[in-house]
């Protein structure tokens, strides 16, 4: 059963030995959405995270599930010497490959590291608990596919008698001002806003049928995960409890629990 779902950014500056002070200062109402989530998340007591990362191994016309035993990770892309591990729930990621298989839907098991999208939330929210993890990447396939695969997704994990937590890692646009890094689109701000809209509103379909165009200009890193993650929960009763949004660095941090 799902018993947590959440939308989470990963700000690298957030982790307490990568950001400075003044940076970690500037994500402060980030890094409080993620303490609040923590102790939500421990207290539905999950036996099972599903992270879902936009950074992990991706193909383009295949979604990839993490098939390693024990899934690790490392910071040397950010110069920090720390490695995360957690045991891989091979149970439910069999299973969610072969629901997809059944239809011929467009999965592959493969091997590989955490990536940062998913250590980071990872970092902050199971500081005090263990739970078996399931590493999701998505792909180039359309919105609606993604959607889809959520839906796939949730009947193996309203069938398990596991409690299950999906969290979706990702970023909204990352050209909200002049130093962003990938430069600036003043249609940016448009884009954050109307996603979260969408959201509020549970206007499912307006996100599915977001123009590519604008997708693209925003330059944003969520929103393939979000719809996975909302696939997952579409047959749950769910509120888009928005608990933080920001952008001190010219990305858009959105923090939002939804069960």
């Amino acid at each position: 059963m799902i018993v947590f779902a959440a939308i989470v950014p990963h700000p690298p500056f957030s982790v307490s030995e990568i950001g400075t002070e003044e940076e970690r200062e500037k994500i402060a109402k980030t890094i409080s959405s993620f303490e609040e989530l923590r102790i939500g998340l421990e207290k539905a007591q999950p036996d099972t995270v599903i992270m879902i990362s936009p950074h992990g191994k991706m193909e383009d016309y295949h979604f990839v599930i993490n098939s390693a035993p024990t899934l690790t990770g490392g910071y040397a892309e950010f110069r920090l010497d720390k490695i995360l591990e957690f045991k891989n729930d091979t149970e439910i990621a069999s299973q969610i490959s072969y629901c997809c298989e059944m239809i011929d839907h467009f999965v592959h098991l493969h091997g590989s590291v955490l990536d940062y999208g998913a250590l980071i939330p990872l970092e902050h929210l199971l500081k005090n608990i263990k739970p078996h993890l399931v590493h999701l990447s998505f792909s180039l396939l359309s919105y609606e596919k993604h959607y889809e695969y959520g839906e796939l997704i949730s009947n193996v994990l309203r069938k398990s008698p596991k409690r299950i937590a999906v969290i979706a890692s990702g970023e909204l646009s990352h050209r909200l001002s002049p130093d962003s890094p990938v430069g600036y689109s003043p249609n940016a701000k448009n884009f954050d806003h109307w996603v979260m809209e969408h959201l509020a509103n549970n206007d499912i379909g307006s996100l599915i049928g977001m123009e590519k165009e604008m997708v693209e200009d925003a330059a944003e890193c969520g929103l393939r995960s979000i719809l996975i993650m909302l696939g997952t929960i579409y047959q749950e009763k769910y509120d888009f409890n928005l608990l933080s949004y920001e952008r001190p660095f010219g990305v858009g941090y959105l923090t939002a629990r939804f069960i």
